[in-house]
């Protein structure tokens, strides 16, 4: 079924800029907020809340309900943290992102840190309403799931092995496990999430969302790869080139460019096969599919 994915995002879109914007106080002590507000607003393809919300929509219609945007924002806050983050001298040590100087740059690098962590607990905050409007089954489901995919079994280890892996050639093995950590534990965890809003997702439906969830992330990340060296840094609104340039393992450097290519689009059918598994009705999952068209064939 075709959808006009621009107009199926624009809404959701705007959903989500206002709850993060009014989520993000710019009155915070010493300024705080100011450098937060800067890391997440205004800035990102937001790829990850749009595939919260879609998967809610496929499996209940749910992307309305406040579990589904407080979980949308969420995802985004631990993405946004993780790039302050990763961008600092003592990692990837990067001047550019989202076409604008990162945040240690533009704040100095203990404000930066420190604006990190808080996006990072602000994120568990949005999981976990005071109001009533999420039920506390869906608030511990979505807090685990999180906790789980941006920790050391997640997102924080496929950091520390990319950093511990430079100047080393890894085995296709290997870097497919860096990147699922790394990359595809937050993608996977925003389709678990959006399921997770629903409550009596069927154990099929799950399982077949889990392979979409890992084929997709992959996919994104072999993508990224092929990016860092056929497009430039405007176009990015990152560094370009700088994963060849820091020497660390990737899937053009692993396999050669048209290859890795390849491997994105055989990544992208699988995705696509295993929505079809989940036996949900077309029109439910046309956002998905859309989305998965659009991670592999973006130009940033």
């Amino acid at each position: 079924m075709s959808l006009d994915l621009k107009a199926w995002m624009q809404p959701h879109l705007d959903r989500v800029e206002q709850a993060l914007s009014a989520g993000i106080a710019a009155e915070s002590p010493a300024a705080l907020g100011q450098a937060m507000r800067y890391a997440v607003l205004d800035g990102g393809k937001r790829l990850r809340p749009l595939l919260v919300l879609a998967t809610a929509e496929a499996v209940g219609d749910a992307s309305s309900h406040p579990a589904a945007l407080n979980a949308a924002c969420a995802i985004e806050l631990i993405h946004a943290y993780s790039l302050v983050h990763d961008d600092m001298p003592c990692m990837d040590n990067d001047v550019l992102r989202r076409g604008k100087p990162t945040v240690h740059v533009q704040f100095g690098e203990a404000q930066a840190l420190l604006a990190g962590d808080a996006l990072q607990t602000l994120a568990f905050e949005f999981l976990t309403p005071l109001d009533g409007s999420v039920p506390a089954a869906v608030q511990a489901a979505c807090v685990g799931l999180l906790a789980r995919a941006s920790g050391y079994q997640g997102m924080a280890g496929g950091q520390a092995i990319d950093l511990a892996s430079v100047g080393q050639r890894l085995t296709e093995d290997q870097l497919r496990q860096m990147h699922r950590l790394k990359t595809g534990a937050l993608l996977l965890c925003s389709v678990q999430m959006g399921a997770a809003c629903v409550p009596g997702v069927s154990a099929p439906v799950q399982a077949a969302l889990q392979r979409f969830g890992e084929a997709l992330g992959l996919a994104f990340q072999v993508v990224d790869d092929v990016l860092d060296v056929t497009a430039d840094s405007a176009t990015l609104g990152k560094t370009a080139g700088k994963d060849e340039a820091a020497d660390k393992p990737t899937y053009v450097a692993l396999m050669g460019l048209e290859a890795a290519k390849a491997y994105a689009d055989a990544l992208a059918q699988q995705a696509m096969q295993a929505l079809a598994d989940t036996g949900l009705p077309e029109s439910r999952l046309a956002a998905l599919r859309a989305l998965t068209a659009m991670v592999v064939e973006r130009n940033n």
